[in-house]
């Protein structure tokens, strides 16, 4: 529309420049023609004697009838006047416009249109000032010198055509042009938006079609891309926010660019200041090692690493930091204090398991020794040897298979296949297995489990509970025991348990570390038991493995209760 407009005016702007020119060319033309009369009397005067009959003779061979032909003295005295026959009647001249100007006119001409005082007509005048007297040719201004001093109007017809052909042909192409401009700002609206465009935009079959269509396609190669990375950002920032590793990236200023909550609670435990910033990390004298390392780093503009532990609050933190080449840095703050518990858990473990299979075997090889170094031993004394290195081994063979069974619990806890169990079946097998040595030990159990009490679970490691429970009543609690077991709660998940004796109990001291491998309140008396420590830890890890929980506390009136929960599905 901006485009046509400004054709249309300039087209209008020609039209009248040139309608200007042609009527200007007329007038020219016209003043040619009576300078040229003009000319023509002045030499007719020149050469003949005065006469105003002779000129009027003269004048009818002039081709326009309508000419007035005046000649007028210096002083404005009318000589001779071609349509008033007494020119004395006729006033002075001196004022006539036409006069006037030829009179101070350098070339001595003076044109005017106006009506004539003497005839009362309009005329077109054009006088010249010659050496003696004025000669003024004149046109009656009429309607045949009017249109002829019109400018010929088939150019103005020409431009109109021009006009309108042009106009046809800008508007077939403006609207083709408006609809790609059209479409681009649709499609320019959605960019300011930050939409993806995924409905596709057809453009005209010309330049600015195709350069627009290429404009689109490259945006939405642009927008996919971007999408894609967006995604991944936010993959990445979800990961860091729930990554039990403490992320923090920094600008080669030292300036946070992200990090994630275990960062900032990490560096809060660090420090035994409130930080009032990320960055005031660096400041604390646990981190000058690392804050060195990021200097140097970033001086030798290379790929560097360095990682420290640092212990603080009874926590273990591995710090590890990260130089990139574009001069950012990335600090991981990781919690292994776990870790190193497990690690040395299994340093004192492998220890335990050294010195409890240290002792059977050395009985075993001692007995065997004695036997085979005293070929006369009596017999009774070689039976003897024989019985102690038999109960030795089955004491080796116990704890080898509570070993693995743990092993198995804590590591491979799909190995146990589960199903739907009855805990009061369980519990009525575990009493008839060892119900020899409740009668030998004048134990009496109080069984108040229901009838049918089941829960989904592996029947091998509920029976190791109770089982081992029950043994341990056995080994510690001491004789004319009351051994009592019952569920005593349920709810919607979990069933809660309670066996309890009322026997010597364990000093209180020695409550929180009983369900540790190995661990014994009496190690001497409970190896003459025949105990392999494991017994609590077999227990434990199968509640845990039942998602429950397990306590263990002492009775007031004297003895001990075992609490735990076992997870009905």
């Amino acid at each position: 529309m901006y485009f046509f407009s400004t054709f249309f005016i300039l087209m209008i702007v020609v039209g009248f420049f040139q309608y200007q020119r042609e009527k200007a060319f007329r007038t020219e033309q016209l003043d040619q023609l009576l300078s040229t009369y003009n000319q023509t009397i002045y030499k007719f005067i020149e050469l003949n004697p005065w006469d105003t009959k002779s000129l009027s003779s003269f004048l009818q061979v002039f081709p326009d009838s309508n000419l007035r032909v005046t000649v007028i003295a210096p002083d404005g005295g009318v000589m001779y006047d071609s349509y008033v026959p007494d020119v004395s009647q006729l006033e002075n001249h001196i004022d006539r416009p036409e006069i006037a100007e030829a009179m101070v006119d350098p070339l001595g001409k003076g044109v005017s249109i106006r009506k004539s005082t003497s005839t009362n007509i309009d005329f077109y005048y054009l006088a010249h000032k010659f050496d003696h007297f004025y000669v003024r040719s004149a046109l009656p201004y009429n309607i045949g010198l009017i249109v002829m001093l019109k400018a010929n109007m088939h150019f103005l017809y020409f431009m109109v055509l021009v006009l309108l052909l042009a106009s046809l042909m800008l508007s077939v192409i403006s609207k083709r042009i408006t609809r790609s401009i059209d479409r681009l700002q649709l499609f320019l609206s959605s960019i300011e938006n930050e939409k993806a465009v995924d409905s596709e935009i057809v453009f005209p079959e010309d330049e600015l079609g195709q350069i627009s269509s290429n404009i689109v396609k490259t945006y939405k190669k642009l927008w996919k891309t971007k999408s894609q990375v967006k995604k991944e950002r936010e993959k990445l920032i979800q990961h860091l926010q729930i990554s039990q590793e403490g992320l923090g990236i920094f600008s080669d200023e030292k300036k946070e660019i992200l990090v994630n909550s275990h960062f900032i609670l990490y560096s809060r435990i660090l420090t035994d200041t409130n930080l009032y910033s990320v960055e005031a990390l660096f400041l604390i004298p646990e981190l000058a090692e690392i804050n060195a390392f990021v200097d140097e780093g970033l001086r030798s503009k290379e790929l560097n690493r360095k990682r420290i532990t640092i212990e603080k609050s009874g926590k273990v933190f591995l710090i590890q930091c990260i130089v990139f080449k574009d001069e950012t840095f990335e600090i991981s703050i990781n919690d292994i204090t776990a870790q190193e518990q497990e690690n040395r858990l299994k340093r004192h473990l492998t220890q335990n398991i050294s010195h409890e299979l240290k002792t059977p075997v050395s009985s075993i090889l001692g007995y065997m020794e004695s036997i085979v170094s005293n070929p006369d031993l009596t017999p009774e004394r070689q039976r003897f040897f024989i019985e102690r290195s038999f109960q030795q081994a089955q004491r080796l063979t116990a704890l080898l298979q509570d070993i693995s069974t743990l092993n198995k619990i804590e590591e491979s806890t799909a190995l146990f296949e589960k199903e739907i169990v009855d805990i009061a079946e369980i519990v009525k097998d575990v009493l008839n297995d060892v119900h020899l040595q409740l009668e030998a030990k004048r134990f009496k159990v109080i069984n108040n489990f229901p009838d049918e009490l089941k829960i989904m679970g592996n029947r091998s490691l509920i029976y190791s509970i109770f089982r081992n429970l029950t043994d341990n009543a056995l080994a510690y609690a001491g004789t004319n025991i009351t051994l009592e077991m019952s569920c005593y709660r349920e709810d919607e998940q979990f069933y809660y348990f309670s066996f309890s004796d009322n026997g010597n109990g364990v000093p209180e001291e020695h409550l929180v570390r009983i369900f540790e491998r190995f661990y014994r309140v009496d190690k001497g008396r409970s190896r003459k038991m025949g105990g392999t420590g494991l017994g609590l830890a077999i227990v434990k890890n199968a509640v845990i493995h039942h998602g429950g929980t397990i306590t263990a506390k002492n009775i007031s009136t004297g003895g001990l209760n075992y609490i735990f929960s076992l997870k009905k599905n």
